[in-house]
């Protein structure tokens, strides 16, 4: 469970395509502090670390989360956004968010208003 309250930003610094798969690397403030099998979101995904190395960390996205989300767009250089898991003793300052994606949807209209875009 995620809160959906941004904890840090990492860049994409490798792509590996395996199969059908991509497993990104990514480097951030938060990478050295991960843990092998912790649940990560990943630009509000949620994807499984798999491997970390100081600064970095490694997740896989499958056919299924690649066709659902915009990861399949990812390039090196790519800005994401990352929140660790919910800590269920800490505060919640945002909202229950599994980072588990159902399905996708189109946006038919956007109008910006001040400062904010309403879709």
């Amino acid at each position: 469970m995620f809160t959906g309250i941004i904890e840090a930003a990492g860049v994409v610094k490798d792509i590996i395509i395996n199969g059908s798969n991509r497993s990104f690397w990514i480097e951030s403030p938060i990478s050295a502090g991960l843990k092998t099998d912790q649940s990560v979101s990943h630009n509000g995904v949620c994807l499984t670390v798999e491997e970390t190395r100081e600064r970095f960390h490694r997740v896989t996205a499958i056919p299924e989360t690649l066709r659902k989300t915009s990861l399949e767009t990812w390039k090196k250089g790519t800005i994401i956004n990352l929140e660790q898991c919910l800590a269920m003793n800490g505060r919640l300052d945002g909202h229950l968010i599994q980072g588990h994606v159902d399905c996708t949807g189109t946006c038919i209209k956007k109008r910006k208003q001040t400062v904010n875009w309403f879709l």
